[in-house]
């Protein structure tokens, strides 16, 4: 279980505010990348909190509402839109969607510990932890915060696009999403820089 040996590292080493920040989204064909920064109170602990992967949709859900209501724990969420995506490619997108997250925080001396290798030229002071979502509790926040943010994002596409069933796979390449690819063809969420989408357009002998 992730716990707070990471954050307890950066404060001796004299960062005063400690931010933990994730993604969720970056594989989908369609809708955005969402990133999130979150900064735990000292001393803070949850029963449930852990990796948002490991995690049912319902312990997320609920997990969310405690970090959101809890007015001990500092926030933000930034969205890198398909169109981002598309322009800037999915990792540079990623990357300024996390540090639009912290700079929403409104703290320019914070500390980032990012899911992850290493972000180069980052905006803030910042260090990368593989596998953080599980080692971290504030980048398992962050998890959190990102991967159900988007999940209720893609809920709201699905009510706009109902015929791509955005609600059953959050717009991953599942089979029925293909399916669906090729019968409609793409929509203005679709990335249309990702193979699958791009290569629709593709004239086949």
């Amino acid at each position: 279980m992730p716990d707070l040996e990471y954050e307890q590292a950066a404060i001796k080493a004299g960062h005063k505010l400690i931010a933990g920040v994730d993604e969720a989204g970056r594989g989908p064909l369609a809708g955005p990348v969402s990133a999130a920064a979150v900064i735990l109170p000292k001393g803070y602990s949850h029963p449930l909190l852990d990796d948002s992967k490991k995690l049912s949709e319902k312990k997320r859900e609920l997990i969310y509402e405690d970090i959101v209501s809890d007015k001990r724990i500092r926030w933000a969420h930034s969205f890198a839109e398909s169109d981002e995506v598309d322009t800037i490619n999915v990792l540079k997108a990623t990357h300024a969607a996390m540090a639009r997250a912290v700079k929403q925080l409104g703290e320019p001396s914070v500390y980032a510990l990012i899911d992850g290798l290493p972000v180069k030229n980052f905006p803030f002071e910042s260090e990368g932890i593989v596998k953080g979502d599980g080692k971290s509790l504030s980048i398992a926040a962050a998890s959190i915060i990102a991967k159900v943010t988007r999940d209720r994002k893609m809920l709201e596409y699905a009510e706009q696009f109902p015929e791509y069933g955005f609600e059953r796979h959050k717009g991953y390449g599942t089979k029925f999403h293909l399916e669906a690819l090729r019968k409609h063809g793409p929509v203005s969420i679709h990335r249309q820089s990702f193979a699958p989408v791009a290569q629709l357009s593709l004239k086949l002998d």
